[in-house]
């Protein structure tokens, strides 16, 4: 017992040399460079300040908010095309050229043609943040649905399995890994795509344009606050997903 418990620590300790190096590096920098770095104690107190006011707070909403609207519209639609996409050949051979040819336009080299027909506001950003989800969800879910054996499927005739039970109880748990995959390599995409969209937008409230509001006014301790909240955000997310994705692969040894 006291083996289980001693165990973490060690890699606790490793996980904690490179941040402390960062900070020595980082304290050593603000005192050769201070118009380019702002010294670790200047953080703590933009830290308070951006509390009290709630500024960082309305951010962090507005920020999540958008990224989970985007999330919500681009990830189901990207694993519903792709798994039809893995069904049906025709549609794949009609839909696979044009999806993948849009797929290599960074997805923030949508925002101008997003603005110029949508107009400069909230709609335009969760379009691009739901196109970033949308391509990593249909891909995942693609693969997932082509590489399912045919010979499983041929026992489900057999057995006499409707299109439905063929569906949900052959193709959904078969394909299952690489949605999950998918899905997760959405979530980080839609968080990317919301911070970029709201550092160019610059408008209302958001992570992003606290980002570029910093920037112009010069404000290096508030820069690296919402920089290290927004790294923060985006690690709790990726864990939690990392956990959902444990418990609803139970059954495959790898995801354990």
């Amino acid at each position: 017992m006291t083996s289980l418990i001693a165990r973490p620590v060690p890699r606790v300790a490793i996980g904690l040399i490179a941040p402390v190096l960062l900070l020595g590096w980082w304290q050593w920098q603000a005192g050769h460079h201070a118009t380019t770095f702002a010294p670790p104690s200047t953080i703590g107190p933009a830290l308070v300040g951006m509390l009290r006011d709630g500024t960082l707070p309305g951010d962090i909403i507005a920020t999540l908010t958008r990224a989970f609207i985007g999330l919500a519209i681009g990830a189901p639609l990207g694993i519903a095309t792709g798994m039809a996409m893995g069904v049906w050949r025709p549609l794949d051979r009609l839909l696979g050229p044009l999806l993948n040819a849009f797929r290599q336009v960074p997805m923030i080299g949508w925002l101008p043609l997003m603005g110029l027909w949508f107009g400069v506001g909230e709609e335009t950003q969760r379009i691009v943040i739901g196109l970033s989800a949308f391509f990593p969800a249909m891909l995942n879910s693609h693969a997932g649905v082509a590489q399912v054996e045919r010979r499983y499927l041929e026992v489900g005739r057999v057995y006499g399995f409707t299109t439905l039970q063929r569906f949900r109880l052959i193709l959904l748990p078969a394909a299952m890994p690489l949605i999950l995959t998918g899905l997760t390599q959405s979530i980080a995409f839609a968080w990317i795509a919301t911070i970029g969209t709201e550092i160019l937008n610059g408008a209302g409230a958001g992570l992003g344009v606290e980002m570029q509001l910093a920037q112009t006014q010069q404000r290096l301790d508030m820069l690296l606050v919402v920089i290290a909240v927004t790294a923060a955000l985006g690690f709790v997310i990726n864990q939690i997903v990392q956990r959902l994705r444990r418990v609803l692969l139970r059954w495959q040894p790898s995801a354990l």
